[in-house]
């Protein structure tokens, strides 16, 4: 039996002043984890007992459709060079040197190595397909360590990955991690969504992310009630139609003076017309995806309406690059020609022009100008010039001319100025309409706690691991990688029930799903000093343990007032009070999840509290 007078629990009264999010002073205060450096955390006795049974909860739905493993956190420099990520991960891995000055890191994750495993073992394609999973410390020298478990150094995540012998295969395994995670996020009762998302560095051609809303999030979901849902570096939107500006005088581009007029506000009173009228450029140097040192920057230009927003995100993703930096005022004038201010699309000289991509749709020439940077990269150290989709068909717009102090009104895209590539490169804003059934968009706040991806031939090409198929001949597996942040389920959790606490009763408590709190219910003697009290108390607690409930007995000689505060302190979601009602045969149960207390006949507690655990589990 657990007793609370013989756990190291270290509850605070207060939460440390650098706490910010309510998961974080919740955690520190109900003596669940200690910080012993930026993003580096101490699990004490109720945490551990937290993520083991998360942990149980992922390892039992991850073997029923895959196999476990453990991989070294220590990998060597080679496995990642292979791949090209030891360049690409750049300062958010952590490096070190051995005594003989070999080149190690700490993984960030296990592609490489577990494809390393794949292609010294896998010869034939009767042995796919393969489901591997591992649950495992990660390492990431986060820049900005912040929100206690939300942003750190060292974290535990479930990290799994496939081998198919074909696309079909893939999708297939796929589609048994997305419900392998769905039952698992709902096991430990969050309310979660799936959204479509960026790889990101992990490469590949779709992937998911599951998320939690809450205010303590640093992702923007954008979701409708038409069910469409996905993160802000995916999301798209329908515009509403917008009024063109009329032309003026023979409808040709006019250059107008407009001095001082160098932000979008200042131009767009200065002409009374709308932002939605304006040609916004933005102007970034950019870095290939495991670039050398030496190796030039790209410069990347980009215009869209003048009230959107550029989602860098998108725009890498489109540009080939890696990171963006913006243009100095040396690069604006070398390769755009014109001043910060008084930037515009008339008259600079772009990569990919002469009709290379005319014709082609959207996608195909999307495919078609990544395979020319890729192929040859002095030609992606030209000028990319991207238009958003929002600009395709407008016509009569103002945009900068790329002189100090003018601006052009009349521009028409395709009449006046040429692009490299159109596609969608903005932030959507809130109230635009959704491209599944046009309902308004809202944003929101949210936590990601799962993440799975195709991930394609990326590493099992670049790695050189192969099977023969059916006919004998040699080809490569195609992959899926699949992560799922075990202390992100416990602060999503613990977010969540915070925000329903301050909804309803302004007050900072929170209280934990049945299955992931470190206990299911709390006996609380009210008066140990009581005999009758102290006996119900030992006797009603073995009971409950007999009955295969995670019960802790809180048998302190304190007051029942600090008692009870403990008690919601620590998120258990359920406590029965052992006080003066027993002398009636009534015991009082607080139902934390409900927020609600009710009395049952001390002889039939048992019973009804298996029932209300096996309601909340379910």
């Amino acid at each position: 039996m657990h007793r609370w007078s013989k756990l190291f629990i270290p509850t605070l009264r207060e939460a440390p002043t650098d706490a910010e999010v309510a998961s974080h002073k919740l955690l520190l205060r109900a003596g669940y984890i200690r910080q012993l450096g930026a993003g580096i955390y101490s699990y004490l006795p109720l945490g551990q007992r937290a993520l083991n049974k998360i942990i149980a909860i992922v390892r039992e739905e991850m073997d029923k459709i895959g196999q476990e493993f453990l991989l070294p956190a220590l990998n060597p420099a080679e496995i990642w060079q292979e791949s090209g990520r030891w360049t690409g991960m750049g300062d958010n891995m952590f490096r070190l040197n051995d005594r003989k000055g070999a080149e190690l890191c700490l993984a960030m994750t296990h592609e490489e190595v577990m494809t390393s495993i794949a292609r010294n073992e896998l010869r034939s394609y009767k042995q796919l397909p393969q489901i591997w999973y591992q649950i495992q410390t990660k390492f990431r020298d986060e820049p900005r360590p912040k929100s206690g478990l939300l942003r750190v150094r060292q974290f535990i995540m479930k990290d799994a990955y496939s081998f198919d012998i074909d696309a079909a295969g893939l999708d297939e395994s796929y589609n048994k991690h997305d419900t392998a995670y769905r039952a698992i996020f709902t096991r430990c009762g969050l309310e979660f969504v799936a959204v479509e998302a960026d790889s990101g560095a992990m490469g590949g051609s779709q992937s998911q992310e599951f998320m939690v809303y809450t205010e303590a999030g640093e992702d923007l979901i954008a979701s409708s009630v038409s069910g469409y849902a996905a993160n802000l570096e995916k999301a798209t939107s329908k515009l509403a139609p917008v009024e063109d500006l009329l032309p003026s005088g023979d409808g040709l581009p006019e250059l107008i003076h407009t001095p001082g007029k160098g932000a979008i506000a200042d131009i767009c009173e200065f002409l009374g017309m709308a932002p939605a009228n304006d040609i916004k450029c933005v102007a970034f140097m950019g870095t290939r995806s495991g670039h050398t040192e030496d190796e030039p920057l790209r410069p990347v230009v980009a215009f869209l309406r003048g009230d959107h927003q550029v989602n860098e995100t998108k725009l890498n993703a489109v540009a080939g690059t890696a990171e963006l930096r913006p243009m100095t005022p040396d690069e604006l004038a070398l390769h755009i020609g014109g001043p910060a201010g008084y930037l515009g699309p008339v008259g600079i000289a772009q990569a990919m022009t002469n009709g290379s991509l005319n014709g082609l749709k959207s996608g195909k020439a999307l495919d078609k100008l990544k395979g020319v940077l890729r192929d040859d990269p002095s030609e992606g150290l030209r000028t990319i010039v991207i238009l958003d989709h929002g600009l395709e068909g407008r016509q009569n717009l103002v945009s900068g001319a790329n002189k100090l102090d003018y601006h052009y009104r009349n521009i028409t895209p395709g009449r006046d100025f040429t692009w490299t590539i159109a596609a969608d490169i903005r932030n959507i804003n809130e109230g635009e309409l959704d491209p599944v059934g046009g309902q308004p968009l809202r944003l929101g706040k949210a936590v990601e706690i799962g993440h799975i991806f195709k991930l394609g031939y990326k590493y099992s090409e670049s790695m050189g691991a192969s099977v023969l198929d059916k006919d004998g001949k040699a080809v490569t597996p195609i992959m899926g990688s699949y992560g799922i942040g075990i202390e992100r389920i416990l602060t999503a959790a613990i977010e969540s029930s915070a925000a329903k606490f301050a909804a309803e009763s302004s007050t900072e408590q929170y209280a934990l799903p049945v299955s992931i709190a470190p206990f299911e219910v709390i006996v609380t003697i009210t008066n140990v000093r009581e005999s009758a009290l102290l006996e119900a108390g030992e006797t009603l607690a073995a009971e409950l343990e007999a009955a295969g409930i995670d019960v802790l007995l809180d048998d302190r000689d304190e007051r029942a007032g600090v008692k009870f505060k403990d008690a919601e302190l620590i998120g258990v979601p359920y406590r029965i009070n052992i006080g003066k009602k027993l002398a009636e045969g009534q015991l009082e149960v607080v139902d934390r999840l409900k927020q609600t207390t009710f009395d049952i006949p001390a002889d039939s507690i048992t019973a009804h509290l298996k029932s209300l655990l096996a309601a909340s589990k379910q």
